[in-house]
């Protein structure tokens, strides 16, 4: 089995260590004034990964990601009303499943980018909720199966609507319902937070926590890897 390896970001010191006196950009030059009319120069991307990651990840096409504990945080949100209270008749509903879910807004950025690289994010969760059908449809994720428990079908399903085989594919995961889609994948991924099994057998742990980045930072990987990131990032900085 292939070694765990984690980004190396160099924008950013080592996880624990103090940043450089004067801010994280400290070590980067700082760019002269530009006179009015002039041409900005362009931004020199900050990222930086391991040659054998991006050799992985080029032939990337399609990325899976489970939902709790990687586009979330894992934590589970139930509502519940006091006794007396009128929306009190609503509690068998609210006490049946979740009723908020908190997103992060990088991730979310990541996986439009993307879909305009080429590459189809899709999800499979063993949970459904309307909150969480609302949130990709904002974000244009079509591919996506709820209630499943069994994720290799799933999985199965969609490369073969695709027209794209394992070789092809990522998955983000962080439980031991995520390992057998793991496992057959080209690159797997796990967020700092997942089981210490699932990051075992990670290709790619991140730094960051499910729902606080982990998905950006893959997102990012196969934007580098694909060739796109740099110029997705000038767009943004014209």
């Amino acid at each position: 089995m292939a070694p765990t390896l984690v980004a190396s970001r160099t924008a950013l010191p080592p996880e624990g260590a103090a940043p450089p006196k004067g801010g994280l950009s400290a070590g980067r030059e700082t760019p002269a004034p530009v006179a009015s009319g002039t041409a900005l120069p362009p931004v020199v991307p900050a990222l930086n990964f391991a040659p054998e990651l991006l050799l992985l990840a080029q032939k990337v096409k399609v990325v899976f990601f489970d939902v709790d504990g990687v586009l979330t945080d894992g934590g589970l949100y139930f509502g519940e009303y006091a006794q007396g209270d009128p929306r009190a008749a609503l509690q068998t509903r609210f006490a049946a499943g979740e009723t908020l879910k908190r997103f992060n807004s990088l991730d979310g950025h990541g996986l439009k980018l993307l879909q305009r690289a080429g590459i189809t994010p899709a999800v499979i969760t063993g949970r459904d909720s309307a909150v969480l059908r609302a949130r990709l449809q904002a974000l244009g994720i079509t591919a996506a199966h709820f209630g499943t428990e069994d994720k290799r079908p799933a999985a199965e399903a969609t490369l073969k609507a695709l027209g794209l085989d394992w070789s092809e594919a990522a998955f983000m995961g962080d439980d031991w319902p995520d390992l057998p889609v793991m496992r057959r994948v080209a690159l797997s991924c796990a967020p700092a937070n997942a089981h210490a099994e699932v990051k075992a057998l990670a290709t790619y742990v991140t730094r960051a926590r499910g729902g606080d980045g982990a998905v950006r930072e893959l997102c990012d990987l196969l934007l580098v890897a694909s060739g796109r990131y740099a110029g997705l990032l000038q767009e943004y900085t014209r």
